[in-house]
């Protein structure tokens, strides 16, 4: 099932994971992240897309799906050896439909975020048979994946505390590798500046006027949409709380708090919260099972099961109105994709004039132009959040840099490039970032032409080709 619902977006891009798929395809043209690319992540979800060739299409959603069921596979195992067949049934089978059913995209892209549940899931697994240093290398990874892998370091620390040199030799061994490739081809700078530098300032500037109330607001949205993971933890901790189960209660609380780390609380962020939360509902569902009264058990199914349609009735559509459109050779009519459709139609004009050699810039964050095209970036500077300073979430409605004084080199550095196109697709949407705003690049925007438009796009190319 889950491939069929993935094999259904096999046409669409998604902002959480094209920025990586295009990051793997810059890797596969001879750029080196950080030193010729700038990429604000730990390296391993581009270094992966680009082991994948940077496919898109039915590939990518094939591989979407053998992921998916790999975290499945993960949580099965954990809840198995914990308890027991029941719980393992129900552990997989939660973290399944909600990694089918939880976002309003009606698909979740594999990016940072949820590349790192399966390592993860296989870190605290091990951490909890006292298996140290896979435990840390698993940590390891998941950190390669995000820098919120600290918090799943952090958990199994507090399980292998009697064995913390082992648990750190394990995420050091990752790590240290990766790093030591960087510092050989002379990244290790830019890696310190663009991931930590511009990650931290991006974590103490929030956009929002109350964050704490955002907080609170997208945390109570979360746990209903999530309502029977809520019910089934509740029923663990209220009958199993004298059997050794509070471990899972620090594992939720600790990854809440690498969901509130910058108090953004996107609803990706909350995979983190996602794991702890489904192993304890599924501990709590079995107990209701084998409940007595019957009566209580059935009036709490029946909560349950109304909680689990919200999600199917929300999301579910989708899938067969996208699945209709394939069938029917149509293109997709929905809000949600228009920035996407407007991409492609940007790459289409771009792959119609391109040349071999030509190169690429966009101004704006469409990383899915470079999907489409396979075009290589100019320069370090592939999109404009290192130009204006201004993160990719918040610049179509926000014009205030993070990092102006970082942002105005960078523009300098930038100007001395000549990439042969250019999509310039934020000047309509925000017309604060407009390109010809800035002082350093107005003159290098008057080496070029405009060729060509989209609704929300223009296309200029260099003007001596």
């Amino acid at each position: 099932m889950t491939l069929a619902l993935r094999l259904c977006h096999s046409r669409i891009l998604w902002a959480d994971e094209d920025y990586h798929l295009a990051a793997g395809i810059q890797t596969l043209h001879g750029k080196l992240l950080y030193r010729d690319l700038w990429y604000d992540k730990p390296p391993l979800a581009a270094w992966l897309y680009a082991g994948l060739g940077g496919l898109w299409g039915w590939p990518l959603r094939l591989f979407d799906a053998v992921y998916i069921m790999a975290i499945c596979a993960a949580m099965y195992r954990l809840a198995g050896e914990i308890w027991g067949q029941t719980e393992r049934f129900l552990a997989a089978g939660l973290l399944g439909f909600f990694l089918n059913f939880d976002h309003a995209s009606a698909v979740i892209p594999i990016a940072p975020d949820l590349f790192m549940m399966l390592p993860h899931i296989l870190a605290v697994h091990c951490a909890w048979r006292r298996q140290a240093l896979r435990a840390g290398l698993w940590s390891g990874i998941a950190f390669l994946f995000h820098t919120k892998g600290a918090f799943v370091l952090a958990m199994c620390a507090i399980l292998c505390w009697r064995s913390l040199p082992l648990l750190v030799a394990g995420f050091l061994i990752p790590n240290s590798a990766a790093l030591a490739v960087l510092a050989a081809e002379g990244a290790l700078t830019e890696y310190a500046r663009q991931v930590w530098q511009w990650g931290l300032a991006y974590a103490r500037n929030s956009p929002l006027p109350d964050p704490v109330w955002n907080g609170l607001r997208r945390t109570a949205d979360w746990l209903g949409f999530h309502a029977v993971l809520v019910i089934g933890a509740a029923v663990l901790w209220w009958k199993d709380r004298a059997r050794g189960q509070r471990w899972i209660a620090v594992w939720c609380l600790l990854s809440f708090a690498g969901v509130a780390l910058g108090g953004q609380f996107f609803p990706r962020y909350f995979f983190l919260l996602l794991p702890p939360l489904v192993l304890a509902a599924s501990r709590g569902l079995a107990l209701l099972i084998t409940d007595r009264p019957r009566r209580f058990a059935a009036s709490m199914w029946t909560a349950i099961g109304i909680t689990m349609l919200v999600p199917l009735i929300r999301f579910g559509p989708r899938y067969v109105v996208l699945a209709q459109d394939l069938a029917m050779h149509r293109p997709h009519r929905w809000s949600d994709v228009v920035l996407d459709q407007d991409s492609q139609a940007a790459a289409a004009e771009v792959n119609r004039l391109k040349q071999p050699g030509d190169t690429l810039f966009v101004w704006g964050y469409r990383p899915d132009i470079f999907v489409y095209t396979r075009l290589p970036a100019a320069s370090r500077f592939w999109d404009s959040q290192p130009l204006t300073g201004v993160p990719a979430d918040r610049h179509l409605f926000d014009w205030r840099p993070i990092l102006p004084e970082w942002a105005a080199r960078n523009r300098s550095a930038f100007a001395a490039s000549h990439p042969t196109f250019v999509v310039d697709s934020l000047s309509l949407s925000n017309p604060r970032l407009d390109l010809e705003g800035y002082p350093e690049l107005r003159a290098w925007l008057n080496g070029y032409r405009v060729v060509s438009r989209t609704g929300l796009s223009v296309i200029y190319r260099l003007a001596d080709q």
